[in-house]
């Protein structure tokens, strides 16, 4: 069988990254017949839609579709990017996101030779505006959406997952796990998809040959926006346990818990190295994290 991909990308307000992404998307090195590009605008109130327009025009060859999904939330725009895709695998990439210009090429090679896999997620490399946050670290490492887990393809487990910024599943099993859950708004929106559809069937993989720089602005940098995306990843995980198995309420909490006192470990191991940022910065996120998984 030979495969097409239909690639969503999905996007709110993001005018000044959005023709990059399409950029690398238009320069890929496989046959343009052989995918297409769906630009889900979430209600964008900035200059997207004329942008996206436009660069449909000025680029023909390449199959690109806008649509408006009207629901807030990107699980929503996920859902819009399922029904309209035209093709057996989706890939989701980030708004932000660049892709290798092999990336759509090995996707496909990787299907057609794998014809049990049913997804696959490859690396996801930031791209600083500015530089390495001094905080940054492995815990740390969806504050940014570093996804580097070696060279070697293994089957996704755990923590181990496609993340959003490169995603790729047979529309099929999407549509089998019922899609993303609405309720939920981000990093959790990954782990979800992942756990629904393995409970299918777990062939999905991590696939090192695959790339996606992840710009990272500084905006995104700041303690603000650290401390607001904190307190999310808290908030969002309290809504997938409860919205999938509430009994798994009280020991998500004790893992919480036990994580937040386990970083005061890790903080002694950084100040002994030197880099007492590092671990201020672990004990701050899982301190925000087990707040708002508290809804607190």
């Amino acid at each position: 069988m030979s495969y097409k991909i239909s690639v969503i990308v999905c996007t709110y307000n993001r005018e000044r990254f959005i023709k990059d992404c399409l950029d690398h998307l238009f320069n890929q090195t496989l046959d343009k017949q052989l995918f297409e590009v769906i630009l889900v605008n979430n209600n964008c109130t900035d200059n997207t839609k004329q942008i996206v327009d436009q660069y449909a025009l000025d680029n023909p060859s390449l199959n690109l579709r806008q649509v408006i999904e009207t629901n807030q939330g990107l699980s929503f725009a996920r859902n819009r990017g399922i029904k309209e895709a035209q093709s057996d695998l989706i890939c989701y990439i980030d708004d932000d996101g660049m892709a290798s210009k092999d990336y759509l090429e090995k996707i496909i090679s990787y299907f057609n030779d794998n014809v049990s896999v049913i997804g696959i997620g490859g690396k996801v490399i930031p791209i600083y505006e500015t530089e390495e946050p001094l905080w940054y670290n492995d815990f740390l490492r969806m504050m940014v959406t570093r996804i580097d887990f070696g060279d070697k393809v293994f089957k996704c487990y755990g923590k181990k997952y496609p993340a959003g910024c490169s995603m790729i599943y047979k529309k099929e099993w999407l549509e089998k796990a019922g899609g993303f859950n609405n309720a939920l708004k981000w990093r959790a929106d990954d782990k979800y998809i992942f756990n629904a559809i393995s409970k299918y069937n777990d062939e999905i993989y991590y696939y090192p040959k695959i790339s996606v720089g992840h710009h990272i602005d500084a905006q995104r940098l700041t303690d603000e926006n650290f401390d607001k995306l904190s307190r999310l990843l808290g908030s969002e995980e309290r809504l997938r346990i409860l919205s999938n198995k509430k009994y798994a309420f009280l020991p998500k909490l004790g893992e919480f818990i036990f994580k937040y006192f386990a970083t005061y470990l890790i903080a002694f191991y950084y100040l002994l190295k030197g880099q007492w940022i590092k671990g201020k910065y672990v004990i701050r996120f899982r301190w925000l994290a087990l707040l708002g998984y508290l809804n607190l």
